[in-house]
This record gives C-alpha cells, sequence and structure tokens, in this order.
C-alpha cells in the first residue's frame, strides 16, 4: 500500500476493509484502471470479506428505499439453502443497533502523527485517514487516542483542540465517550465533531438522536448553511441524526440542514468554542466544498491555517 511521509496510505480511508460483505450485479474480472493492482474480488479474499454477484441491485435497492433499512444474509452453500433456516437464524441475530461498533474499529493504544507546534486530540470513534490528512495540513500535531480515553487522560496532553471523529453504529451506545465529551466541553476547549462526533456531542449535551429510515449514504448530498443561506454539496454516510426538537436547552443551535429531508447536518454552541457536522468536510471520496470546515476549527484553535 503507497503511504504518504507520515506513513498514512494514500488509497485507503482505514487500516482494513470494515463491511462485513458485498453485494455486487457484477464484479469486474479484468480491471483496466492504470492503477488497479488487484481486482476486487482478490482484494475481498485478502481482506476476508464475503461478496455474492449476479444481483439484482437495483431491486434490491428499490425494497430498502420503501422498507428502510433492514438486517439482511449471504448464506454460502453448495446445496440448496434453505430460505427458512435463514430466515430463522437471522431472526435471533444481534440487531445493527445492539452492537459495539466503535470498540471494534477504534485504536488500541494513542498515536501521534505530525511534527506541529499545537496539539490536537483526535478521539478515534473510526476514524477516517481524510481527517487526519486535513488536520496535519494546517500544521498540527495529531494525536489519536482510542475512544474510551477519560478526559483527565485527554487533558494532560494539554491540547489546543478536540476532536470526536465519525464511526459506525448508534451513537447510544458510545457512553464512556459521551461521558467523556461532557467533561471536555465543560473545560472550554475548541471541539470539532464529525459525523458520530455530531451526535456524540448532542448526547452529551442532553440532545438525542434517532435512526433514519434510510441512511444518507453518497457524495452528492445538499446542505443549507441558515446562517448564510448556501448550499453545499457534501459527502454523507450516517443512519442516524441529532433530533433538533430536543436541543432546546443544550446550547447548541442547528447551523446546517439537509436540503433534500431537513435533517440537522450540522450545530456550533451559542457560547463556546464547538461545532460539529454530520457530513464529511475532508471527503474522501467526494466534492471538496466545505474543507473549510477544519479553518474554522483552526480559528476557534487561534492557530493560523496552512492549508493550500
Amino acid at each position: 500500500t503507497d503511504v504518504d511521509e507520515h506513513n498514512i496510505p494514500l488509497n485507503f480511508e482505514s487500516d482494513r476493509a470494515q463491511v462485513s460483505g458485498v453485494v455486487v450485479s457484477e464484479a469486474c474480472k479484468a480491471p483496466s484502471h492504470w492503477r488497479s493492482k488487484k481486482s476486487l474480488n482478490e482484494w475481498l479474499y485478502e481482506e476476508g470479506v464475503p461478496g455474492i454477484e449476479g444481483v439484482d441491485t437495483r431491486e434490491l435497492t428499490k425494497r430498502l428505499r420503501v422498507h428502510g433499512v433492514m438486517m439482511g444474509v449471504i448464506a454460502v452453500s453448495e446445496d440448496e439453502v434453505d430460505i427458512e433456516d435463514m430466515k430463522r437464524r437471522l431472526a435471533k441475530a444481534e440487531r445493527y443497533g445492539e452492537q459495539d461498533f466503535v470498540s471494534m474499529v477504534s485504536i488500541k493504544e494513542p498515536k501521534i502523527y505530525g511534527e506541529g507546534e499545537e496539539k490536537v486530540v483526535l478521539i478515534d470513534c473510526g476514524v477516517k485517514y481524510g481527517i487526519i490528512r486535513e488536520l496535519l495540513k494546517r500544521g498540527l500535531k495529531v494525536i489519536r487516542v482510542p475512544y474510551n480515553t477519560p478526559a483527565s487522560e485527554i487533558l494532560e496532553y494539554n491540547p489546543k483542540g478536540i476532536l470526536v471523529s465519525n464511526g459506525p453504529g448508534d451513537p447510544k451506545i458510545c457512553v464512556k465517550t459521551i461521558q467523556t465529551v461532557r467533561s471536555l466541553i465543560d473545560e472550554g476547549i475548541p471541539m470539532l465533531g464529525i459525523c458520530l462526533g455530531v451526535q456524540i456531542i448532542a448526547l452529551s449535551l442532553g440532545g438525542d438522536t434517532y435512526k433514519l429510515k434510510y441512511g444518507h449514504r453518497g457524495q452528492n448530498k445538499p446542505c443549507l448553511d441558515l446562517k448564510t443561506g448556501r448550499n453545499y454539496i457534501t459527502s454523507q454516510n450516517h443512519g442516524y441524526a441529532v433530533d433538533p426538537n430536543s436541543l432546546k436547552g443544550s446550547g447548541l443551535e442547528v447551523w446546517m440542514i439537509n436540503a433534500d429531508d431537513k435533517t440537522v447536518e450540522g450545530v456550533y454552541h451559542e457560547s463556546k468554542p464547538l461545532l460539529a457536522v454530520q457530513y464529511h468536510p475532508e471527503a474522501s471520496p467526494g466534492p471538496y466544498d466545505t474543507t473549510f470546515i477544519f479553518d474554522l476549527f483552526a480559528e476557534k484553535m487561534e492557530v493560523k491555517s496552512r492549508a493550500a
């Protein structure tokens, strides 16, 4: 895997494939992109991820669009698959919202990136490398810590700012992270939340979150800035959202909404140096309309951004 000067993979957002399975209509057996090194099938085999092709993915998408997110199973058998048995086993399986995915994907030990003078502690709930890259572009030293790191340990780093990262699953399961963030907000240290991070911040201040019927998954999601009236095209990948009606008394104000369904896509605190967005300002992949979010964060830390 090609890496940059900070030993961060150039073409990946994680150390490994994070999905449990892949469903496609057709898997290309002979990839022709000039940078391709192997087929999708070869890569999934190396990563230990099962896949299935020959599926009418358009029909599958239509069903999910009508009925919402649902549990599914990929069955592999040399004989005829017993559909009823699969249904019974699926009914007994642990629900998506019951699983603590963050503990599975978070870093286990602190890791430091960059040589900058000003330090940002990144609470890793499943962070994308693109977020770390954007912080490094701004001349910051990034201290990546596990999701369950106590506030007292984070404060020992004497950070200029704190970033609560993206990650998978139901935010309400992240009890330790919510408690930590609540304590850190009280310290008045500038804070940025991204994706899961905005949900954790809202919960830490007494707000609420809920599961969307079907999540926002795509690179072309329009967001309306309620302060300026501007629309931004954003990259999104979330199945939960902040309940705007729960924010009264929290100190949080709705900053941005999804132009399609009006869900909350950004908040800021009325008196503390805190902002958070539901989308991915680092893109990776997607449009770069909102990379300025990292500059706003740098301003709150009183750090002069070096990003081009």
